[in-house]
């Protein structure tokens, strides 16, 4: 008889290897009922993050047997870089799909220090697993997404041993797709951006700002024009220029990418607050630390904006407007927005 009527099995699945597959199935041995929490949802796609939880769901659906699949539940749940925040809105998910006295039980493994979200739930016991052979899906991504012209047959051959074939053939075929293209370009941009900085003796923690500036209800946004998170929507930002305050960089980084034309003195009247946002995963480009400066403009007429600089294009748009570009956001910045505007009903998981 097994000992709980549900195990919840927490991962990104980016994409599904041999590793997820053991500890899903060892899951499935501990409960009737096993609930897959799908990480990282709702996001744009990135190479740390390039398949939606639907195809995420898809490729662990195809790895396992009728019978299997159908004891297995997949809820998404989004990255809100709030660890308690995070862990709520799984709990949350998890209690609307169980009833409240149902057994429950967490499966997983400590890997590194990325395995430490296990720790966010002390009400469920802790089904430690051992470490389901040498997998990790960040090697299977480089290989994959750095695959040359006409190498990916070899490329994906390589990954016989760690990806399910459902998952192979699953990656072969979206290979065939503009999406796959657009990440291989970014792929190359990150891994030459890092590679830039490799051989410093310590790695490098970047500061940045970014503006949050509001104005009749509608936010400033731009396209970014270059990877990563080319087409993108982002908030107007950049990195510390070495002799500028924060606040010089805000003003400066502002008018060169939406050309904005407002008296600083105006500006500094509608400052109405600057936060930090300094969670490690936040940025792929390395430890990236925003500060982000909110300003607001009331019912005053908006501004004339055009991009500039490294923005594509320069857009005012409404608040309401906002949870259904969630996908659409570079890096956390949908959830900067979030921090400072309540975002309109309804919100997904």
């Amino acid at each position: 008889m097994q000992p709980y009527d549900a195990a919840i099995l927490i991962g990104r699945f980016q994409p599904v290897h041999n590793g997820h597959l053991a500890l899903l199935r060892a899951a499935l041995a501990q409960a009737r009922q096993v609930i897959v929490i799908l990480g990282s949802a709702h996001q744009a796609r990135t190479p740390r993050n390039p398949f939606t939880w639907q195809e995420r769901a898809d490729m662990l659906r195809a790895a396992l047997p009728e019978a299997e699949r159908s004891r297995m539940a997949l809820l998404p749940v989004r990255d809100y870089y709030d660890e308690p925040r995070w862990a709520e809105a799984v709990r949350q998910a998890v209690a609307a799909h169980l009833p409240a006295d149902a057994r429950i039980a967490l499966i997983g493994h400590f890997k590194d220090d990325t395995s430490g979200y296990l720790r966010a739930f002390p009400g469920w016991p802790l089904v430690r697993m051992p470490r389901q052979g040498q997998f990790d899906a960040t090697p299977v991504r480089d290989a994959y997404l750095g695959a040359a012209p006409g190498a990916l047959e070899p490329a994906l051959a390589a990954l016989t041993g760690q990806l399910p074939a459902s998952t192979r053939d699953w990656l072969a075929r979206f290979a065939q797709t503009p999406d796959y293209a657009a990440l291989q370009e970014e792929w190359r941009v990150l891994r030459d951006y890092r590679a830039s900085w490799a051989n410093a003796p310590y790695p490098p923690v970047f500061v940045t700002v970014d503006a949050v500036l509001r104005c009749q209800d509608q936010v400033l946004l731009i396209r970014r024009a270059h990877a990563p998170g080319k087409g993108l929507w982002a908030l107007p930002g950049g990195f510390l220029e070495p002799y500028d305050t924060l606040w010089q960089s805000c003003l400066r980084e502002l008018a060169e990418e939406t050309l904005l034309q407002l008296p600083e003195a105006q500006l500094r009247a509608a400052l109405r607050g600057v936060q930090v946002f300094d969670h490690p995963q936040r940025s792929q480009r390395g430890r990236v630390i925003t500060h982000a400066f909110c300003f607001d403009l009331g019912d005053t007429p908006l501004p004339a904006v055009e991009g500039g600089d490294d923005a594509a294009h320069a857009q005012w748009v409404a608040l309401a407007d906002l949870p259904a570009m969630e996908a659409q956001f570079h890096d956390d910045h949908w959830q900067i927005l979030g921090h400072f505007f309540p975002l309109p009903a309804p919100l997904r998981s």
